[in-house]
Parts: structure tokens; sequence; C-alpha cells
């Protein structure tokens, strides 16, 4: 991958692991300097050019002190990548598989991870990043959703949480729309993470994606001199691959999900 983002910085939430995780890292490729934040990044394998900055993203104090960080270090913000999410956490509880409960056995710790640990976090970060992009005249922010917001998929407080995400993106974007900065939804296919690769044995991963795919999706976008026009829009990672001409790590190029394959 050539270093598009040579000179660009970048701000990736929730990148200890996961999607985030394979963010920071193509970022990185990409030539970006890339500052990755998370509760437990100090541990995460991330390439020695990623700036690690420990941050709980439900405490607005450790979340300011970030992108003060950033202001102090560097004389532009040009990507924030908004992943950081909460609510996958303890899906056995009690003994008990809680994902798929119907909402009137839902725990109600769930909704509430999702909405301040997820959309709320998004909304957060989106403004501290937002306020230095006016400032400069451009910027992109990229919110990592999915299916979930259009289509019901494991539980209730997951696709209402996804669908505030896409709303909030269509919002942001009206109203940066005047000082050229972008916000997209992103939707990654099947990602091979921790977690799924821990549960390969029965999932089929033949149309999966890697972590660092949905990184090199951002790359892309960040160097589209026509980011503008897509502005507010909902974007699937596989059907960008196939407009900017790029592949998957292992050269592979997964086919975008329809509404009825997910």
């Amino acid at each position: 991958m050539t270093r598009l983002l040579q000179g660009k910085v970048a701000v990736v939430t929730g990148a200890s692991k996961g999607v985030g995780k394979g963010v920071a890292e193509a970022l990185v490729e990409a030539g970006a300097s890339v500052y990755a934040t998370g509760r437990t990044i100090d541990d995460a394998p991330l390439p020695p050019e990623c700036v690690r900055i420990r941050c709980d993203h439900t405490d607005d104090t450790q979340v300011k002190a970030v992108f003060e960080r950033i202001s102090g270090e560097q004389a532009q913000l040009d990507i924030l990548v908004n992943n950081v999410w909460g609510g996958y956490e303890r899906m056995v509880d009690d003994g008990q598989f809680t994902w798929t409960l119907p909402f009137w056995q839902q725990p109600i710790w769930r909704w509430d991870a999702m909405f301040v640990a997820g959309v709320r976090a998004h909304y957060v970060a989106g403004q501290f990043a937002a306020s230095r992009m006016v400032q400069q005249g451009w910027g992109l922010i990229v919110n990592i959703s999915f299916w979930a917001a259009r289509k019901h998929i494991g539980n209730v407080a997951y696709g209402v949480a996804k669908a505030a995400t896409d709303k909030m993106t269509v919002d942001m974007a009206s109203e940066l729309a005047k000082y050229n900065v972008a916000v997209v939804s992103l939707y990654p296919g099947l990602v091979r993470t921790e977690k799924v690769l821990a549960a390969a044995a029965y999932l089929d991963l033949t149309n999966s994606e890697s972590p660092q795919f949905i990184g090199r999706t951002v790359a892309a976008l960040a160097t589209d001199p026509n980011i503008m026009e897509i502005s507010g829009q909902i974007l699937i990672a596989a059907e960008c691959a196939r407009q900017y001409k790029f592949t998957d790590v292992d050269g592979k190029n997964p086919i975008p999900l329809r509404f009825e394959d997910v």
C-alpha cells in the first residue's frame, strides 16, 4: 500500500483490538501520524509509530485531554475514526447468553453501554475533532456503524444505537458542509477480529474482511478529492474497495453484502 496519507494526522478511538486496531495499522501503513486511544491501548500490539493514549471514552475529561494533546503536538487534525463501542462485553450474563434475547428480557446495562460508550462517545469525540477541523477548513470524520441500523440483528438496543449513529452522521455532515468537513458512516462486512477468529470453526469466513481492510477504506476516503460529494452518506467498505480499486491485505476483493445477505 502506498503512503497516501503522508503528512496527515489521524485519531482512531477504540483501537486496542478488533476493527479499531486494524484501522490504526492501515493508516500507519498509509503514512499517517496515528493517535490510537482505548482503555487497554498500552497492551495493544500496534505498530511502534502509533501514539498510544490511554482513554476511557465515557470520561469527557479524558477525551478532552486526548484532543488537547494532539493540538499541542500537531499543526492539524485530518481524520477522526469513531470506532469505540460498548455493549459487546458480557454477552453471557449470569450464565445466560443474552445477546439475542427479546428487548423485554435484555439487561438494561447493554442499552446504557451502547449509548454511553458508543453513540455518545462518538458525539463527544466528534465535537472536539470538528472544532479543530472547522478552524482549519478541512477534515474527515468516519463513524463506524453496521447493518443493524437498517435490519434487525442481534437485539433492539444494538439496532437503535447503530441507527442513532447513522442519523448523527447525516446531521453532523449537514452542519459541517460549509466548512469542508466530511462525515460518513462506514459499514464493515464480517471482519476477522479476535472474537470472530476465536469462533472460526462455527463461521463461514469465505467472504470475510481483515480489520486492516476497513483502515484501507478510510485511507481511500481521506484521499478522495471529491469526498464532500458523499458526505452524510452510509458507505459499505467492500463497495468502496471496488470504487477506489484497492484489495484486502491478502489480495482478495470481498463481495459487498446486500441487505438480504446480512
